[in-house]
């Protein structure tokens, strides 16, 4: 159901007759025929066919005005008949509200109005669930609906936002509760989609009109300025109109000039965002040239340039480097008379069309614009981004997440090294444009040249920049990315990478987990469930953890979601059923080690575990020490020192938890650990420290000077990296050999 009507028995406040014909007038199919024009015979019969099914399945509702609801579903078809969109979409837009409203059912649509209408039917009835500043996630399932039906078919969205655009026109007749709701929920998603789709008129008034709810008296008292302004400038203006039109019309352009006016809602952004007062606010006034072709664009701004001043940095070519959306016009700002800054914007008829009906123009000329190259311009590439990254997320609050930052497309344009164009949002960084080019590219990224010069993949691309990727066929996504990216496509193929991967590394340690559980069950390894003796046997322990497959089951394990030991314990039980005999040399084995020693089947730390495996920042164990492994709820495994208290309360509480872990004999990587130096406070002091580590060929990776009590000495606390702590202890030595050094130890957790 719409956001703002209201259903039966609503109180009617207006009887008169002249109030009840009007009524009847706007319900008629009247009221929608002079808009059909451009449809065939048998496409305006198949409106009418389905304004009849409507007009029925609605009889006896009313809006909140009073009026017949009907009304609604036609005045959302005649914004769709003014984009000229097709019999289908307008079928679809009188019966928008008939599934959710009055009880239809799809089937009943595929069979009288065909599959096509149903479809975008159902993804109105869906998109009308909307609820702004609800649950999270059920708001961000709502939106996933929505740009997801949108990317498959336009038509949906245009239904959408011409049904929005006439709620938000009759939202006076609402109870004012529901405006702020109503008017934020447009002003945050619905605005943005249209301006994101090239839609700028719906998209100025849907600011505009959200503006008015959400802030009447600011409205109020900013119109009646404009309007002071307005009126005190007339003259100036006519005499601007005439004169360049005149001049226009001696240099042989044929020319449609039109006076425009920054909406109320922008003036008012200005004001906000930029501290200014209304009278600081000076391109309120602006004129619109329509030439007949793209070279008069230049030439009328020739003109303009040579009867006024342009203000410096004020001039945009948009024609030569359209927009994201597909809008194309030369914009420019001169100072006029009484040195008002004035905006011109020059463009040709198509041009206009675009600018004025984005994607929807797509219906308005298509017989005029065919080529490849349309649906590109008219951004609908940026609908098939959506499909692309919802291939890659599977949350909805994620997803949504991705989108909005696509939905501010304040764009910079760039160069590939062929000297294609690529729109990318402002902040876009290096690693943006190789995920713009092709995934592949994106993930394989290892460095980038911008303008011929090597820069960090973190590098801010500007306007104009000749950006160029290198790749490596072993590279891979770098966690450290998600900082800095700034486009939704980016980020959700990063997270995708780093999923997977810690899925797969979560698999791997389960695994090695569930196998030494087995062992110490007197099982030497994991059965083969497709073997006939096993068959069955899977099922059941699946059904005892409620996991649908082995691997969901492993990665599960790894996380510490479940607990190796009791899966274990009944995979045991179910092998005992069948027949299978625990090895008895192992089980005894198994249970006198894990007294004695750390077991045969402990899991081995080298360093390279990734995600699956954290190192304790309360104890940061390094090689040599005597660790211990912790399997967390749903964070894969933790590893403290085997005298960390934390971890000593910890095991107390939860002992089934703490599994045998042990150090690989060659570790592939440096570990950090605390080291706390306490010497005599004098001038170069730290130089002396970090020079004797140097020398012992450590790392330093943080230094905290802190403040002393004592102005004598001096505590210096350290994280170094290191190889294991034979290593760690040698460095010791050496820092209290030195004279002025009255301490140095390795930093330990509190109890």
């Amino acid at each position: 159901m719409s956001a703002v009507t209201h259903k039966p028995n609503s109180p009617n406040s207006k009887t008169p007759q002249t109030t009840a014909a009007a009524n009847a007038a706007a319900a008629s199919f009247a009221a929608l025929t002079d808009n059909l024009g451009y449809l065939d015979a048998l496409g305006i019969e198949q409106v009418r066919q389905a304004y009849r099914f409507a007009d029925e399945a609605h009889l006896g509702q009313l809006r909140s005005s009073g009026e017949p609801y009907i009304t609604h579903p036609i005045a959302v078809a005649a914004q769709c008949a003014a984009w000229k969109l097709d019999a289908q979409a307008l079928m679809a837009a009188l019966l928008h509200d008939a599934m959710e409203d009055c009880g239809v059912t799809k089937a009943e649509l595929i069979e009288r109005f065909g599959v096509a209408v149903a479809e975008l039917v159902d993804g109105l009835t869906k998109l009308d669930k909307l609820e702004f500043n609800t649950r999270e996630e059920n708001q961000a399932e709502s939106f996933r609906k929505m740009l997801l039906a949108m990317a498959r078919d336009v038509r949906v969205i245009l239904i959408k936002l011409a049904d929005r655009t006439h709620n938000m026109r009759t939202l006076s007749d609402v109870p004012r509760s529901k405006w702020g709701r109503i008017s934020s929920e447009t002003l945050e998603i619905y605005a943005p989609i249209a301006h994101r789709l090239g839609l700028n008129q719906t998209y100025r008034e849907l600011q505009d009109l959200s503006f008015r709810h959400l802030h009447p008296w600011r409205h109020t008292v900013l119109a009646k300025a404009v309007s002071k302004a307005r009126s005190r400038r007339r003259d100036l203006l006519q005499k601007v109109r005439h004169d360049v039109g005149e001049e226009l019309a001696a240099q042989g352009l044929t020319v449609r000039m039109a006076g425009r006016e920054k909406t109320l809602f922008s003036i008012y952004k200005k004001m906000n965002d930029k501290h200014l007062s209304f009278a600081q606010v000076t391109d309120i006034y602006g004129f619109r040239v329509v030439v007949p072709k793209t070279l008069d664009c230049y030439t009328a701004l020739g003109v303009l340039h040579q009867m006024y001043k342009p203000v410096p940095g004020r001039f945009k070519d948009h024609i030569a480097i359209s927009k994201v959306n597909g809008y194309q016009s030369l914009h420019t700002t001169v100072v006029g008379p009484s040195g008002i800054n004035i905006e011109f914007q020059m463009r040709t008829e198509d041009m206009h069309l675009v600018a004025e009906a984005g994607v929807a123009a797509h219906w308005l000329y298509k017989a005029s614009d065919t080529g490849p190259e349309s649906g590109d311009r008219l951004g609908t590439q940026w609908l098939q981004s959506l499909l692309d990254i919802q291939d890659e997320t599977q949350d909805a609050a994620e997803f949504w997440d991705h989108v909005k930052v696509d939905l501010f497309p304040d764009a910079v344009y760039v160069f590939t090294p062929k000297s294609k164009i690529m729109a990318l949002p402002r902040g876009a960084t290096l690693v943006d444009f190789a995920y713009a080019i092709h995934s592949n590219i994106g993930d394989r990224t290892v460095a980038g040249k911008v303008n011929g010069q090597q820069v960090p993949l973190r590098t801010e691309l500007k306007n104009g920049d000749v950006v160029e990727i290198i790749t490596a066929p072993i590279s891979a996504p770098n966690p450290a990315w998600l900082g800095f990216v700034r486009t939704g496509r980016a980020r959700s193929k990063i997270r995708h990478y780093l999923k997977t991967l810690a899925q797969t590394e979560s698999e791997t340690l389960g695994e090695k987990l569930m196998l030494q559980a087995l062992r110490a069950e007197g099982f030497e390894q994991l059965p083969d469930f497709e073997e006939k003796p096993f068959k069955g046997i899977l099922e059941k322990l699946l059904r005892f953890t409620g996991n649908k497959t082995q691997s969901e089951l492993l990665t599960d394990i790894g996380l510490g979601k479940r607990v190796a030991s009791i899966v274990a314990k009944r995979l045991t039980s179910l092998l005992t059923e069948t027949g299978e005999k625990r090895n008895a040399l192992l089980l005894s084995t198994e249970l006198f080690t894990s007294h004695e020693k750390v077991s045969q089947g402990a899991v081995l730390l080298d360093g390279s575990e990734n995600a699956s495996v954290q190192y304790a920042s309360c104890c940061r164990p390094i090689p040599g020490d005597a660790v211990l492994g912790y399997l967390g709820h749903g964070e894969g495994l933790m590893v403290h020192t085997a005298s960390c208290p934390n971890a000593l309360k910890q095991q107390q509480r939860d002992r089934e938890r703490f599994i045998s872990v042990d150090w690989s004999d060659e570790p592939v990587r440096q570990f950090e650990a605390g080291l706390l130096v306490t010497a005599v406070n004098k001038k170069g002091l730290l130089a002396k420290v970090t020079t004797n580590l140097a020398n012992s060929e450590i790392d330093i990776t943080h230094v905290d000077i802190g403040s002393t009590a004592r102005a004598d000495t001096a505590d210096l606390r350290f994280l170094i990296s290191v190889k294991d702590l034979s290593q760690f202890e040698a460095a010791l030595r050496r820092l209290r050999q030195l004279n002025d050094v009255l301490r140095a130890e390795r930093i330990q957790p509190a109890a």
